[in-house]
């Protein structure tokens, strides 16, 4: 899993995300802010239904409401094809985010 974490971790800083790199998890979390989403579930739903790519909120790990809205988890426990196939769509995201 290591191999896949350090994957993963280039593909989300290749995108734009600011991913933070876990020592023992087999899920990365990483602030959205660059991406001018107003929460993490409005940028969640905006992945899964126009990317292709699912993450979880990064608030449902948190009880205090308001923590953890710039943030979300991406699980890197996947076969590589499927990290490399994120990482094509996360490649288009990012173009389109630019633009």
């Amino acid at each position: 899993y290591g191999a896949r974490r350090d994957l993963l971790m280039q593909i989300l800083a290749e995108a734009g995300f600011r991913p933070l790199r876990p020592q023992g998890a087999y899920y990365i979390m990483a602030d959205i802010s660059p991406f001018g989403f107003p929460n993490d579930t409005d940028f969640a739903m905006h992945l899964i239904e126009k990317v292709g790519v699912s993450c979880v909120p990064g608030s449902s790990f948190f009880e205090t409401r308001g923590v953890g809205e710039q943030w979300v988890r991406f699980c890197f426990c996947k076969k590589e094809e499927t990290l490399e196939a994120a990482r094509e769509r996360l490649a288009k995201f990012r173009a389109s985010a630019r633009a």
